[in-house]
This record gives C-alpha cells, sequence and structure tokens, in this order.
C-alpha cells in the first residue's frame, strides 16, 4: 500500500492551510443536521422524563459520532479520494443511524446500534492503517486502543439492541458510558498501557472551527423548530410574540458564544503546547452541554409557539428554564478551559434562572420566556463591558 500512494493520498500535511475545514467534512455535515432535527421532534412529540432521558442519550450518541470523525479529520484528509469515500460511507450510515432515532428505543434499536458501530469502527479502522502505512507507529498504536474500546462498546450497544424496553436503556448506559470515559482512560488497554495526550498533535484552529460549526447546526435547529411552529399557527398578535421570543432567545444563545469566547478559544488552542488535552477537555466533551442547552431550548421554542397562551406546563418551565441553565454552565466550564477568567456574570445569569425556575410557573408562558431571555442578554452585555474594560486596562 505505500507504493500506491494510500498515505501520500489520505493523510494532511504540515504546509499552511492543510488543516482548513474542506467542502467534503461541511457535506458530511448535514446528515447531522437531519440527525439534530430527529433528537428534538423525540421531546416534541412526548413530554415525559423517559423522552427526556432517551433524547439526553441520543444526543450524546449523535455529538460522540461526529466528534470522533472531527479528531480523525483532523489528521485524514477530507479531499483525497480514498478518505472522500470513507466520509461518503460515513455519510450514508449516519442517515441511516438519524432516521432510526425517533424507534431507536423501538422498532429500529437494530438498525440504530449496528449504524453506530460500523461508524466508530470504519473509521477507526480507516486511520489506524493510515498511520501504520505511514510509519507512525504512536498514532497507529493510539488508535489500535481506541478500536478495541470501540468494539467493546459495539458489543454492548448491539446486545442491548436485543433486549426488551428497560433492559435496553440500561445496557445502553452501560455502552454510552464506556464510550465517554475511554478518552478520559485514554484509551487504556492491558499490556500497552494508555495513550499520551501529548502525542495528539492536532489543529488546534481545525478543531476549534469544526466544533463552531457543530454549534451552528445545533441553533439552527432552534430556527427551524421556530419557523416550522410558526407556520403551522394562526397569524395573530399573540403567535407573533411568541415567535419573536424564541428567534431572540436563539440569537441571544449565539451572541453568548460567538461575541467572544468563540474567537479566543480559537486562539488559545492553536498558540498551546499541549493541543491534545485542551482538545479533548475542552472541545470534545464540555461542547455537549452547549449542544444539549440548543437543543431543549428549541424544543422549548416550539411548544410556545404550540401554546402561547395561558400559564406553562411544569414541562414548558423545565425546559425554557432548565436549557438556559445547561448552556450557562457549558459556556462557564468552556471559557474556563480554554485560558479564560471565571466568569462571575455567567454565574449569576444561571442561579437568577434556577431562582425563578420554582416561581415561573405561576406567571403566563410569555412572561417566563421573555424573563428567560432578558436574563442571558444581561449576561451578553454584562460579559462584553467587563471584556472592554479588561481590553483597556491590558493596553
Amino acid at each position: 500500500m505505500r507504493a500506491s500512494g494510500f498515505t501520500r493520498d489520505v493523510l494532511r500535511s504540515d504546509a499552511d492551510g492543510a488543516h482548513r475545514v474542506t467542502y467534503t467534512e461541511l457535506f458530511f455535515d448535514l446528515v447531522f443536521v437531519f440527525a439534530v432535527t430527529q433528537v428534538s421532534h423525540v421531546l416534541l412529540h412526548e413530554q415525559s422524563g423517559l423522552a427526556l432521558l432517551h433524547a439526553v442519550i441520543l444526543a450524546m450518541v449523535v455529538w460522540w459520532v461526529w466528534m470522533f470523525t472531527t479528531w480523525a479529520s483532523s489528521w485524514l484528509d477530507p479531499e483525497r479520494g480514498a478518505v472522500r469515500t470513507l466520509f461518503v460511507a460515513l455519510m450514508m450510515l449516519g442517515l441511516l443511524l438519524a432516521s432510526a432515532i425517533p424507534e431507536a428505543f423501538g422498532d429500529r434499536a437494530v438498525l440504530f446500534a449496528v449504524c453506530l458501530v460500523l461508524m466508530q469502527l470504519s473509521r477507526s479502522v480507516f486511520t489506524l492503517v493510515a498511520f501504520r502505512q505511514g510509519g507512525d507507529r504512536e498514532h497507529a498504536a493510539n488508535f489500535v486502543r481506541i478500536v478495541l474500546w470501540h468494539a467493546l462498546a459495539g458489543v454492548i450497544w448491539i446486545a442491548g439492541a436485543f433486549l426488551p424496553d428497560q433492559a435496553r436503556l440500561v445496557v445502553w448506559v452501560i455502552a454510552l458510558v464506556v464510550d465517554y470515559v475511554g478518552p478520559r482512560l485514554r484509551f487504556w488497554v492491558p499490556g500497552m498501557g494508555g495513550s499520551q495526550l501529548s502525542s495528539w498533535n492536532i489543529s488546534g484552529a481545525h478543531m476549534a472551527e469544526r466544533v463552531s460549526l457543530f454549534l451552528i447546526i445545533a441553533l439552527g435547529e432552534s430556527i427551524v423548530v421556530t419557523g416550522a411552529a410558526f407556520s403551522a399557527a394562526p397569524l395573530d398578535l399573540v403567535h407573533l410574540g411568541a415567535f419573536l421570543a424564541a428567534f431572540a432567545g436563539t440569537v441571544l444563545l449565539w451572541l453568548l458564544y460567538f461575541s467572544d469566547a468563540q474567537q479566543r478559544a480559537s486562539a488559545y488552542i492553536e498558540n498551546a503546547s499541549e493541543r491534545g488535552r485542551i482538545a479533548q477537555t475542552a472541545f470534545t466533551y464540555i461542547p455537549l452541554l452547549l449542544v444539549l442547552g440548543i437543543v431543549l431550548s428549541a424544543v422549548a421554542d416550539g411548544l410556545v409557539l404550540q401554546r402561547p397562551i395561558g400559564t406553562p406546563t411544569p414541562w414548558m418551565t423545565g425546559l425554557s428554564c432548565g436549557s438556559a441553565i445547561v448552556y450557562l454552565v457549558g459556556l462557564l466550564l468552556f471559557r474556563r478551559a480554554t485560558g479564560m477568567r471565571w466568569s462571575s456574570t455567567v454565574v449569576v445569569g444561571a442561579v437568577v434562572i434556577a431562582a425563578f425556575w420554582p416561581v415561573a410557573g405561576l406567571l403566563p408562558t410569555p412572561a417566563v420566556v421573555w424573563t428567560v431571555n432578558v436574563v442571558l442578554a444581561a449576561v451578553v452585555v454584562a460579559e462584553h463591558v467587563l471584556d472592554r474594560r479588561a481590553g483597556r486596562a491590558s493596553a
């Protein structure tokens, strides 16, 4: 395979611009637009604690599959023929996986589990071969460990798909734990030990941009839910007000991350000496909270547009307040993990919404939504003022 140019054709070079996000990666992301929509519709169609648990598990799976592909594409060159073929195959499997999401805990459990396992194993085996043929023993050994962990989790995922509903939930939670603890344990394998994060020399700019693009996908789902719900609603002032509240909430979530945090985080990881460690914590685990916050907020917006008058149900109140809190906690941790200060304004915002939550059910639905929006807007403004003051002080 070395003579055929396999390595040259699949690995990114070290030249300037070689780690840019490619159109192949953006094309691959289209599947996850659909996947995020499918996850949010799980909660739009069934409001229960069990549905919430299912949605969180499914969102974690979707994020993990996408994130592992992002790590692999930090080394693989998606513009090369073999890698592009891999991405197309992953897209097909991802589309099947996404189509199974509404019935992942029902009739399509086997399809969901098989597609998940095939995506994880095929990508990692491909990357292992690429590094082995290129003579990069350290990265090849890393992917040997990763393949073994994927195989272990895969057995649990597929076994759970054949079990009754309640048993399946328990087994799949175990599989998800295996998937998520693997990187934190550095994919430790008996006789091989664990991987060294210092050897994971990814491009910080590439990783930061990819995560930002996934957040845009999640925010896009909020826009889609808002637009679809409003298009099916009566055209009156009440529903127009609910539409404006939902749109304002989406804009505020966007501003909280993209007005400052994204740019600073990208510069921080690009200039860091231990990019692997930062990428694992700040760009692999923590953004899941931001994604969950956005998805739950989108569901809340859809429910508000369906019933914009009267007092909100506990479910609607929980989603409106809880999604904002989850997002703010994720933002707080992300900022700190990327070298920024602990943000007291973000903490205060989360505390204020948490304190408001118990009494929110006594107020009209519009008052609840706009109160959460006002708190988020206050955090945006306060962060902007504090950052400008810090900039002037360091000048």
